[in-house]
C-alpha cells in the first residue's frame, strides 16, 4: 500500500502509536504469515492488503498467502460460505473430496513450517491445518455470521476448527456455544489511507463520476457492495422505487464481482435485466468494477448510502461511507449494529421494511442538517474503534499471548 504506519499518528494520535510500536517490540523476532483465498475482492483482501504492510513495518516479519482453487472449487465454497449464513445446502461427498483435496494439494507447495504464527481467513483455507505438522499455533479468522450455520456443513468444518488455539469472530452473537476452541471478537476496519479511504478534492471525484456516467443533477442513493443475493440489490431497487415517489433522486449500485464469488456475475446480469424494464429515465445504474478510487468518490457524493443486507458479517462498506461523513440508512443486521447507533450516527431499519427504509432515506434528503450531524459524530466513532491501526494492535497481542 506504501503507507509507513507513522502516516497514521495525524489520524489515531501519539498514544495509539506508542501502544503499537510497544507491542511489536515483543515480537520482533517472530513471523507470522495470513493464508486466504484471494488478492482482491471484498473485505477480507481489503484489510490484508492494509494489515499486512504494517505489521511488516512495525518490525514483525509478516507473509501473505493465497489459496489456489478451480472454478469448481470456489463455487462449492460459495455454497458453504452461503450455509454458514443460514442457506440449504447439499452437502454431498463429492464436495467434501474437491473441498479438502484442494487444501490438500495447496499444503504441499505452501511451506509454512517456518512461521510462528499462522491466521487463516474464512472457510475456504481451513482444512489445511490438518496438513501440516502443526507446532506453532493457529488462528481461524471467520467474517461471516456463524449464529445460525447449516447443521451438517457445520459439524463437518469443526473437526478442523477443533485443531486451531484460536477463533476470532466478528460480534459476541457469532460466538457458538459447541465450540470448545478460545473464541476471540476484533471488530474489522478499515484503512483511512486507502485509495479508498483517502480525502478526495472535487475535481477528482467529478471526473470519476464522469468516467463512470454518474450524472449529478439530482440526488444520488448509492449502495456499494459485492453483487450478492445476502445484499438484498433487488430490494434496494424497490426501496429506491418507493423513495423516487417522494424525492426525484438517482440510484447507484456499485460492486464487484471477486474470484472467490462464482454467483456474482448471475446475480449482476439478473439485476441488468430488472433494470432494463424499469429505468426508462436512465435513473438507475449499475457498475461492475473494482476500482477503489470509484467508490470513494460515490461515497463521497452520495446523498445517502444504503446498505440493505440481509445477512452481514461485519460490512465495511458502511464503515467506509461513516468515516466521510455521508448518512447511512442500513439494517438491523450482524457487525452492522456495532457500528450505528440508531437515529443518532446513522438509521437502522428490519431489512424486510422496506417502507421503513424509504422514510429514512427522504428524511435524510429533506433535512442536510440532519444528515451533517449524523456524519460528523458517525466519523468520531470510526475513528474511536474501526480503524485498521486499532485492528493491528489486537493481532500483535494475541499472537504475543499465543507465543509466550
Amino acid at each position: 500500500m506504501g503507507h509507513n504506519i507513522e502516516d497514521y499518528t495525524g489520524i489515531v494520535g501519539d498514544k495509539a502509536m506508542y501502544d503499537l510500536h510497544s507491542a511489536a517490540r515483543r515480537l520482533y523476532s517472530r513471523s507470522v504469515v495470513h493464508v486466504n483465498s484471494t488478492y482482491y475482492g471484498g473485505g477480507v483482501a481489503e484489510i490484508l492488503s492494509a494489515l499486512v504492510p504494517l505489521m511488516n513495518d512495525v518490525g514483525v516479519a509478516t507473509g501473505w498467502r493465497q489459496l489456489r482453487g478451480s472454478p469448481d472449487f470456489f463455487n462449492v465454497t460459495k455454497k458453504f460460505h452461503n450455509a454458514l449464513q443460514g442457506d440449504v445446502l447439499n452437502l454431498t461427498d463429492m464436495k467434501k473430496k474437491l473441498y479438502v483435496q484442494t487444501n490438500v494439494e495447496f499444503s504441499t507447495y505452501t511451506h509454512l513450517q517456518n512461521h510462528n504464527c499462522i491466521i487463516v481467513h474464512d472457510p475456504q483455507p481451513l482444512p489445511m491445518i490438518r496438513f501440516y505438522r502443526k507446532h506453532q499455533p493457529w488462528i481461524w479468522r471467520i467474517h461471516i455470521d456463524l449464529s445460525h450455520p447449516h447443521e451438517k456443513l457445520w459439524e463437518f468444518l469443526k473437526n478442523y476448527v477443533l485443531r486451531y488455539d484460536v477463533v476470532i469472530l466478528s460480534h459476541e452473537k457469532y460466538k457458538r456455544k459447541d465450540l470448545h476452541v478460545e473464541q476471540r471478537i476484533f471488530h474489522p476496519a478499515i484503512d483511512p489511507l486507502s485509495s479508498k479511504n483517502i480525502e478526495l478534492g472535487e475535481k477528482t471525484i467529478n471526473k470519476f463520476l464522469k468516467k463512470f456516467n454518474v450524472p449529478d443533477d439530482k440526488p444520488i442513493l448509492c449502495q456499494i457492495s459485492r453483487f450478492d443475493k445476502w445484499k438484498d440489490p433487488e430490494g434496494v431497487i424497490e426501496v429506491y422505487r418507493r423513495v423516487r415517489e417522494k424525492v426525484d433522486c438517482r440510484l447507484v449500485l456499485c460492486g464487484s464481482t471477486a474470484v472467490d464469488d462464482p454467483e456474482s456475475y448471475q446475480v449482476f446480469t439478473r439485476l441488468q435485466r430488472r433494470t432494463n424494464n424499469m429505468n426508462k429515465n436512465g435513473d438507475i445504474i449499475l457498475i461492475a468494477s473494482e476500482n477503489n478510487v470509484l467508490v470513494n468518490a460515490l461515497q463521497r457524493r452520495a446523498d445517502v448510502i444504503i446498505q440493505k443486507s440481509l445477512r452481514e458479517g461485519f460490512g465495511l462498506t458502511v464503515t467506509e461511507a461513516l468515516w466521510k461523513e455521508t448518512p447511512v440508512v442500513a439494517s438491523k443486521v450482524g457487525g452492522i449494529t456495532l457500528q450505528i447507533e440508531d437515529s443518532k450516527t446513522g438509521y437502522l431499519v428490519d431489512p424486510q421494511d422496506t417502507e421503513g427504509f424509504a422514510d429514512r432515506i427522504v428524511t435524510l434528503l429533506k433535512d442536510k442538517a440532519l444528515a451533517r450531524d449524523m456524519g460528523k459524530k458517525a466519523k468520531e466513532k470510526v475513528r474511536e474503534k474501526f480503524l485498521i491501526t486499532r485492528l493491528l494492535l489486537d493481532y500483535l497481542e494475541l499472537i504475543h499471548e499465543l507465543l509466550q
